[in-house]
């Protein structure tokens, strides 16, 4: 069955990045993609090139730590040819396979349908051996997991538990002088995370929208608020009262910015869309 993809893939040159859980790999995913000019990455069950998540479904969003190894070794048929078809598709020389061993990637690379890995690199050729203890020591502590794409790629899956964004500078160090590279990784907390679950109820999402309106302006009332949780965010509808004279495109437009930054930045949860209408308009 996967023959085809082999042979179509015959010149495609396969790296791997080995080493063990939580020592850093994620993190050094596109770091090392640019030092070796790959061109594909294949990370806890996505494909990703540059700042995109091409196809597959992240094992961080598992339930648990079992499913989530299936899921990075790509055991699940429907999960392994959505990612094949779409390498099928994709133009590509190189790809890079990122595990915790050589039987690891090996096996990620046979269900593919991709050559068994022409290099192993490993994360102590690429980061000290303080990086990998200091990296370590923080899965350890706070169960926090990288994903090497921006918040907003993360975020279109609401089952992941936002943390944080990292950005940095890439620096090439060839002496061709070339455009400097913002690169920005996601930090997550997987539900199957030892620390718990965390989530927020329809209520309390609803008292933050009520705090942001105050907030944003006193003047400003909500009298009605829907909210719909869906698997790629949440779709919230707000119905506004609000003072006369005010300009309401204006007030409209900066309210559902404030509202949507706020929400995402103190919980994690990604808005998939904000409708806010004025049903009333009050006199001073």
């Amino acid at each position: 069955m996967l023959l085809p993809l082999k042979q179509k893939r015959r010149k495609v040159q396969v790296y791997a990045l080995v080493g063990p859980s939580g020592s850093g790999k994620s993190f050094r995913a596109r770091l090392v993609a640019e030092k070796y000019q790959i061109d594909l990455i294949v990370d806890d069950g996505l494909l990703i090139q540059g700042a995109r998540i091409l196809a597959g479904k992240s094992s961080k969003r598992e339930k648990n730590k079992l499913t989530a190894i299936k899921r990075a070794i790509f055991q699940d048929e429907e999960h392994a040819k959505e990612v094949r078809e779409a390498l099928a598709r994709e133009k590509f020389k190189s790809i890079l396979l990122i595990g915790t061993s050589e039987k690891m990637v090996g096996l990620i690379a046979e269900r593919l349908g991709l050559p068994y890995p022409d290099k192993i690199i490993y994360i102590e050729d690429e980061a000290s051996r303080e990086e990998i203890l200091r990296a370590m020591e923080i899965r350890r502590r706070e169960d926090k997991h990288v994903i090497p794409v921006p918040v907003l790629e993360v975020k279109k899956d609401s089952s992941h538990r936002v943390l944080d964004s990292l950005r940095f500078l890439l620096q090439s160090k060839s002496r061709i002088p070339k455009k400097k590279k913002v690169v920005e990784k996601t930090i997550v907390q997987p539900p199957f995370s030892p620390k718990g679950r965390l989530s927020i109820s329809e209520t309390a999402l609803s008292q933050m929208l009520l705090h942001c309106a105050e907030e944003y302006d006193p003047h400003i009332k909500i009298s009605k608020v829907q909210i719909h949780r869906a698997p790629d965010g949440f779709r919230i509808k707000v119905k506004l009262s609000v003072p006369y004279g005010v300009m309401i495109p204006d007030m409209l437009s900066g309210l559902q910015m404030y509202i949507i930054q706020s929400i995402e930045r103190y919980s994690g949860i990604h808005v998939q869309y904000l409708d806010l209408s004025v049903v009333r308009i009050e006199k001073g």
